[in-house]
């Protein structure tokens, strides 16, 4: 299953620096997929007795939901990752194992994703939200709308301003482990062994009842409901590994720029090319100090090497992110149709439409590329230099800040078209 691989990071103190979490995802999705950068704003739902509309089934409405920025594939209603005003931060990962993959329609992870961020102050709280939902709906559909069977249980990184969770799921079973220090990054696969700090209260004897654990030996999550052979799993090949060494290599001196070199970097294959490729990325500053805000970046186009990091912060009256919204089709939207995927409508948003044949030049026009690419970084230096000066002085101008991430692709925007029209 490596084809499909996704990677999630995350390192607290004292492996960063300035008491600070710093959060990262890559998206490896089909490589014509277009993943939008979204934001909806907090809500109040007085009318409970409606239902929520997720990817293909609905469920209970709650309440009260958080403001949220979400980067997405543009056809479904949930998200890879995102963030939430309290600054929770969640991304998912697809996993298989011995629990059969249920291809019946429910919730998907990307779903319960977005659901977590939309009802959780938390990082734990979050964790309780997906799980109980799990518990409650199931999780299944196919996650791909080209039309093949594509379906996978999930595994979630979880962070807040103190610590990160991360939960495995097989089927409606889970497990879950705190993380309060360190570094720690999901791939593909299952990673939560006997460091179990909650579960599903019948995770152990389901194993039991299936003959996959004798009840005697020490139980082992991801030796148990995987195949894999969990004291290997930090040497073997492959992107949990190789994620692994990147995080441990830079322990101690971890910045949001190194978490973004990380996801570029291509010969771990963290920066996916081929059919599946990096769609889109997002990295995260969570300080611990709640006096300073949390700051996300997210490039809503693919492969991080030839993109821009972009930074979105929490304030209220947010623009909506116009230049990262696919257009939306109603009711004839082909996911809302039965049966699913009969077509595929263009679903490219402004953003990627110029980035799309920015790439043409940085392919085939070597001077132009490199004049495009340095102004790229300029941009994107420029970028971080403001966002360090608002987390080191505590100053946020609210009138700028309203506008931010729209501005940012704005000036992205014109850079590519400089270039190619030039």
């Amino acid at each position: 299953m490596e084809p499909c691989s996704c990677d999630t990071f995350v390192a607290l103190p004292p492996a960063t620096v300035q008491n600070r979490i710093i959060f990262g995802k890559n998206s490896d999705r089909p490589c014509d997929e277009v993943q939008e950068v979204v934001y909806f704003p907090a809500a109040v739902h007085d009318n409970l007795r409606g239902h929520l509309k997720c990817t293909y089934i609905e469920i209970d409405q709650v309440p009260e939901t958080y403001a949220v920025v979400l980067s997405r594939p543009a056809w479904l209603w949930g998200a890879e990752m995102g963030a939430n005003e309290h600054g929770v931060c969640i991304g998912n990962e697809a996993v298989w194992g011995r629990e059969e993959v249920c291809d019946e329609e429910a919730l998907l992870g990307m779903d319960l994703v977005r659901l977590g961020l939309e009802r959780a102050d938390t990082a734990e709280k979050a964790l309780d939200v997906i799980v109980d939902l799990l518990e409650k709906y199931g999780q299944g559909g196919n996650c791909s709308e080209d039309g093949m069977a594509f379906s996978y249980h999930n595994s979630f990184l979880i962070a807040d301003r103190s610590e990160a969770w991360i939960l495995e799921t097989a089927g409606k079973y889970w497990a879950a482990e705190k993380v309060q220090e360190g570094v720690r990054n999901i791939s593909n696969q299952l990673s939560i062994t006997t460091k179990i700090d909650r579960e599903h209260p019948d995770m152990r004897n389901y194993a039991k009842r299936k003959g996959w654990w004798d009840g005697k030996k020490e139980f082992d999550f991801a030796a148990t409901y995987s195949y894999i052979d969990t004291t290997k799993m930090t040497i073997s090949p492959g992107r949990y590994c190789e994620g692994y060494k990147l995080l441990n290599k830079h322990k101690g001196n971890i910045t949001f720029e190194t978490m973004m070199e990380i996801l570029r970097d291509k010969p771990s294959g963290i920066n996916m090319e081929g059919e599946f490729l990096t769609t889109a990325s997002m990295v995260s500053i969570l300080p611990q100090d709640s006096n300073f805000p949390c700051i996300h970046f997210f490039t809503g186009t693919p492969d991080p090497e030839r993109s821009v990091f972009k930074p979105f912060i929490f304030v209220p009256n947010i623009s909506q992110l116009l230049d990262t919204s696919s257009p939306i089709f109603e009711f004839e939207d082909p996911v809302k149709k039965k049966p699913h995927f009969k077509t595929k409508p263009d679903r490219r948003h402004p953003l990627y439409q110029e980035h799309q044949q920015a790439l043409k030049v940085i392919d085939n026009k070597e001077e132009k590329a490199k004049t495009m690419l340095e102004n790229m970084r300029k941009l994107e230096k420029e970028l971080f230099k403001e966002m360090e000066s608002i987390l080191q002085n505590k100053h946020l101008d609210v009138d700028k800040i309203v506008n931010l991430f729209s501005q940012c692709t704005k000036d992205e925007i014109r850079i590519y078209k400089l270039n190619i029209s030039s």
